[in-house]
């Protein structure tokens, strides 16, 4: 996830970037993992799209997912458009083609492979190494900058075709 708003913050300004949440992948009434329960996104399997809605809200919220985000229908055409489950990158070019098509998660899904895609089109962006912080060192300065949670839109009905 870190990675994936990374690059959304890296290359913003040259591409558009959508998240689509698809069906849980692994809920309480079907597979749960214990790393669900470690971290408290212990979810059934939504039956209709409130129940969808208040999961997708909850991460963002939760994780604070700056990235612009959408949610698949219950019929989950965008996941099967995309075969997105659990989780698929995408990039879409400016005529609407499948420019770039990633692994299926979790073994294939690979956000530095994305990356250098995008590096190859708009150039690599660098960042500076970050001072290693100590958490027994309180700065007021060290706090992040508060940023509203992304709006969700709706998943798109179909997929580009594949160039």
């Amino acid at each position: 996830m870190g990675d994936v708003a990374q690059i959304y913050e890296d290359y913003k300004e040259h591409a558009d970037f959508l998240t689509i949440y698809v069906r849980e992948a692994h809920p309480t009434d079907e597979w749960q993992m214990k790393s669900n329960v470690k971290d408290d996104v212990c979810y059934a399997q939504p039956k209709n799209l409130e129940q969808r809605l208040y999961i997708a809200n909850d991460f963002i919220k939760r994780y604070k997912y700056p990235v612009p985000f959408g949610v698949d229908d219950m019929s989950n055409a965008a996941e099967a458009a995309y075969s997105a489950w659990p989780e698929r990158l995408y990039v879409i070019d400016e005529s609407g083609h499948i420019a770039y098509r990633g692994g299926m998660g979790p073994f294939h899904y690979d956000p530095k492979e994305v990356r250098s895609w995008l590096a190859a089109r708009y150039g690599e962006v660098k960042h500076e190494e970050k001072p290693v912080t100590r958490p027994d060192v309180k700065s007021d300065d060290a706090k992040p900058a508060e940023k509203p949670p992304a709006a969700i839109t709706p998943a798109p009905a179909s997929p580009p075709k594949a160039s």
